[in-house]
């Protein structure tokens, strides 16, 4: 089964948390009430995401976090690459020399069509576009127990 991690998960939940009001900052505090997660993982997230430059925190009192440029400029392509690295459905979608067998693979090509086929669908989505579209009301968003 090909699946995201729950912490690409939960990233892609702050980023759009932050894409419905943009103009706000918001304490880590906050972003970990309002998503019903552990102050921890969302302040480890928020530090991810701040290296990569998709968001900039500010300290002081009216301090928080925001997305550092507008949703409609950030693609959950981008969100999951920050987690998980590259979209790669296979070791040898990576690039060269990730597989002894890739010299005499038959499915090498097929493998990096489809890989860069996800990545083209996932950069298409940008956070303005995904923030937009919610959950039915009996719909939750993942969790961990």
């Amino acid at each position: 089964m090909l699946r995201i991690s729950k912490l690409t998960d939960y990233a892609t939940a702050l980023m759009t948390q932050l894409a419905a009001m943009p103009e706000r900052q918001v304490s880590a505090q906050q972003l970990a009430t309002e998503s019903r997660l552990p102050l921890p993982t969302v302040a480890a997230l928020l530090k991810r995401l701040g290296r990569a430059g998709l968001v900039r925190g500010s300290r002081g009192v009216a301090g928080g976090y925001s997305l550092a440029r507008p949703p409609k400029e950030i693609s959950v392509a981008e969100i999951i690459a920050v987690i998980e690295g590259p979209v790669a459905l296979t070791e040898c979608a990576l690039g060269d020399g990730n597989c002894s067998l890739e010299s005499d693979c038959v499915t090498r090509a097929n493998w990096r069509q489809i890989s860069r086929a996800v990545q083209v669908a996932l950069e298409a989505v940008t956070l303005a576009r995904w923030h937009t579209r919610r959950p039915a009301p009996s719909a939750r968003a993942c969790r961990a127990p």
